[in-house]
């Protein structure tokens, strides 16, 4: 049995899984404040992965990074990047598939947040910076927590948009997902079996961990 496949995924997931958060703290706490008229056209954009299927999203990923579009040549001429078959367009098309996962619980634990806890920061003179990650995001830790766990596992478990824009290229963009299908197609089921059981194991262990330490049933156990 190959490894390279499970470690390549894992080592998607924790990239992206980071990236994501960086990118998804200042645009959901933008979503869960502002009065901009286009916030409802930049939720539905962010929202468009749950509804897509993951071929389309890739396809049109394929079609604008591709060399032979004006974006994509220009990228890898004067960036020296290349998203099609790529790690890089791993990362990539998993960020734009998973970033709903991390927005949607980030947002939603900012937009029930008291409004006494902003102001009083203001009242004591503190930035909208420094109220953000010293004020708001201590008081929403069980929503980072499920935003980072699901978009973990959500990009663990992609399959269409990977396929599309990265193939199958051993050691290079073939992941677990991929693995497994052509496993399958081989009629290899017990190699198939293998991966699926491990993925399977994994995903059940982290949405656990989430239910139980949101539930706080750590802290019942312990008293």
């Amino acid at each position: 049995m190959d490894w390279q496949p499970l470690i390549l995924t894992f080592k998607l997931a924790l990239i992206t899984t980071f990236l994501l958060f960086i990118l998804s703290i200042p645009l959901s706490y933008w979503l869960a404040y502002t009065k901009s008229k286009i916030k409802p056209i930049v939720e539905t954009l962010v929202s468009m992965p749950l509804v897509l299927p993951p071929t389309v999203l890739g396809f049109y990923l394929l079609v604008v990074f591709s060399p032979n579009s004006w974006l994509g040549s220009w990228i890898q001429e004067y960036l020296g990047i290349q998203f099609i078959f790529s790690f890089h367009g791993l990362v990539l098309a998993s960020m734009m598939y998973s970033l709903p996962f991390m927005v949607h619980p980030i947002q939603s634990g900012l937009s029930g947040l008291s409004s006494s806890l902003t102001e009083a920061s203001y009242v004591l003179g503190k930035s909208k910076l420094t109220t953000l990650y010293k004020v708001l995001l201590p008081n929403i830790k069980p929503s980072l927590l499920t935003g980072i766990v699901l978009a973990f596992a959500h990009t663990i478990g992609e399959f269409g948009v990977v396929l599309m824009i990265g193939g199958s290229i051993p050691q290079k963009t073939k992941v677990a997902s991929i693995a497994i299908y052509e496993e399958v197609e081989a009629l290899n089921y017990d190699t198939a079996n293998v991966y699926s059981l491990i993925l399977f194991a994994i995903a059940f262990c982290i949405l656990l961990f989430v239910y139980v330490g949101n539930g706080g049933y750590l802290k019942r156990f312990w008293k």
